[in-house]
């Protein structure tokens, strides 16, 4: 369950996670596990489609709420709405001290991104089981940042759809878009555009399972204090 926090649109505002009692807040990051029961991936949406505010999990706030993104002491909106629902998968972090030799950058210092491909709009705040599709390497100011593909479990596209393939089929230049949008939305703000690795491909569903697991994997040597938080991350 989510609750807002001051007045959206504003630095105070956040939306913090109770848990199924509603009488204990938890970390969306730390607290929710990256699997349901039924073995398909929890999705936590940050930014709802057709929305431009940038709304982000604090990585360094107590309980991680999701918050707006600020620069510049300015709060964050991208130039134009998101066409897709937009999120993260929680206990997956990109390890800034992990490269990837194919696309020569390291990871992000964030969860995992999730871009949700179904029709319907959901809920900032909301938890979502999706499966993954594929993932595009992009790659923004030189950090590795995963963008899995995935679609929320009840679409009524979900069945139809299981890797890349069928999302050309049944999305026709879905991905293309999805590429051009995230190459391209830095670009008004007078930014070059962002790149992406193995030849701008969409990688199939079982590098993207690669990556979640790999990133998993950091995530879990993160919290156990195996890897050290040098980062200044809240691991509550």
């Amino acid at each position: 369950k989510a609750e807002h926090s001051g007045d959206q649109d504003s630095f105070d505002f956040r939306i913090f996670f109770k848990d199924a009692s509603g009488k204990k807040t938890i970390s969306p990051w730390h607290d929710i596990p990256l699997r349901a029961s039924d073995g398909s991936f929890n999705f936590v949406c940050e930014i709802p489609k057709e929305t431009s505010a940038k709304m982000e999990v604090a990585t360094d706030e107590d309980l991680t709420p999701i918050k707006q993104d600020t620069k510049k002491g300015k709060l964050r909106f991208y130039p134009y709405n998101i066409n897709w629902n937009y999120g993260l998968l929680p206990q997956t972090w990109e390890d800034p001290a992990h490269e990837e030799s194919e696309c020569n950058a390291a990871g992000d210092n964030d969860p995992v991104d999730v871009v949700e491909i179904g029709s319907k709009k959901l809920d900032m705040g909301g938890v979502y089981k999706v499966k993954p599709l594929g993932v595009y390497a992009m790659i923004d100011d030189g950090e590795l940042d995963w963008k899995v593909i995935t679609i929320r479990l009840d679409d009524p596209k979900a069945s139809k759809v299981n890797n890349v393939e069928d999302i050309e089929r049944e999305f026709p230049g879905e991905l293309e878009k999805i590429l051009v949008w995230f190459r391209d939305y830095k670009m008004p703000d007078g930014k070059p555009a962002n790149a992406f690795g193995y030849d701008n491909k969409c990688l199939d569903k079982d590098f993207a399972m690669k990556v979640i697991d790999e990133t998993h994997g950091f995530y879990n040597a993160l919290k156990s204090g195996a890897r050290e938080n040098t980062e200044g991350l809240s691991l509550t």
